[in-house]
């Protein structure tokens, strides 16, 4: 494994760790392999307590200290905001690369982002499409976009280069943010420090992310209403402003979903199977002043012209 010489030297490395054994491995390694890569890498462990991990943790630096500069930070848990604050405040370069240490990243990322953000000044941040491994295999693609896109939801993965003066413009992460979402407030918080702020995303999965049923991006979910009152009470100004924006931003991803179901249930009519409890309840008794009623309707509709296509046949 040789790094290139073609070294980013104004990007530096953060990367968090948390009781994650060899897959800090993997992330630091993927680091290495970049086109372009980063001058320094920053670990922070936020206080692993597993064995395996605080071994692992001791060779990271003579393993890859050859290939990159390593600089390992050891921290009492406080949670991945202040683990990120921490590292981030640590760097000397201009743009930053966060990076999960369950994660990895595409030799090609570093090159391809950040010319998206040598192109733009109005660039806070930016990154790119996901290939999820682990549980899921699929390719997931955020969009990026300015303050009004990112109202209604994240828009950018948490793996990210940023412009290190806008962390510092907008106060860093908020370390109170132990429960998840802190990426989406984080970007919100930076694409306020100026008008006109973006995040751009490169249309390629460049971020290889694991995907487990106890992570924390999917057990914050659970939290999800409550993390979002937070958000928007925090970035209270923003919402008012934009209130059409948000309110429609998040009715298109409903009715995305809305429509996605309706023709599963429809297909699996088609099909002769037996709808589950959920879809048949929701026939019964449609939501109504949310597009429910007249999903309902046009799936009895739908119904009805295969139960007479088929009397004809």
């Amino acid at each position: 494994m040789e790094a290139s010489r073609n070294i980013a030297k104004d990007v530096e490395a953060v990367v968090t760790s948390f009781n994650q054994g060899t897959m800090i491995m993997e992330a630091v390694r993927s680091l290495c392999e970049q086109t372009t890569p980063p001058a320094r890498v920053i670990i922070v462990d936020d206080g692993s307590t597993d064995e395996e991990s605080l071994e692992v943790l001791k060779k990271v630096e003579t393993i890859f200290s050859e290939h990159l500069p390593i600089t390992l930070m050891l921290k009492s848990n406080g949670g991945v905001s202040a683990a990120r604050n921490t590292g981030i405040a640590e760097t000397k370069t201009p743009l930053v690369l966060v990076l999960d240490g369950d994660d990895r990243l595409e030799p090609s990322y570093i090159e391809k982002v950040c010319q998206l953000l040598r192109n733009d000044s109005c660039m806070v941040a930016a990154s790119s499409w996901m290939q999820t491994f682990g549980v899921l295999n699929a390719v997931v693609r955020p969009c990026g976009g300015g303050l009004n896109a990112f109202l209604s939801k994240n828009c950018c993965a948490a793996t990210h280069i940023m412009r290190r003066k806008y962390w510092e413009k907008c106060g860093g992460y908020d370390e109170n943010m132990r429960s998840g979402f802190e990426d989406w407030e984080f970007f919100l918080s930076m694409l306020e420090t100026e008008p006109n702020m973006q995040i751009g995303v490169v249309q390629e999965p460049l971020i290889d992310y694991r995907t487990a049923p106890a992570s924390s991006n999917i057990t914050s979910m659970e939290k999800r209403l409550d993390l979002m009152r937070f958000i928007i009470e925090k970035h209270l100004e923003s919402y008012r402003n934009h209130v059409e924006d948000a309110v429609i931003g998040v009715e298109s991803t409903s009715m995305t979903r809305l429509f996605g179901w309706e023709g599963e249930i429809i297909r699996s009519m088609r099909d002769t199977q037996e709808l589950s409890k959920v879809s048949d309840e929701f026939i019964k008794h449609p939501t109504y002043g949310d597009g429910g009623m007249a999903a309902a309707v046009r799936i009895v509709s739908s119904k009805s012209e295969m139960q007479s296509l088929n009397e004809k046949q």
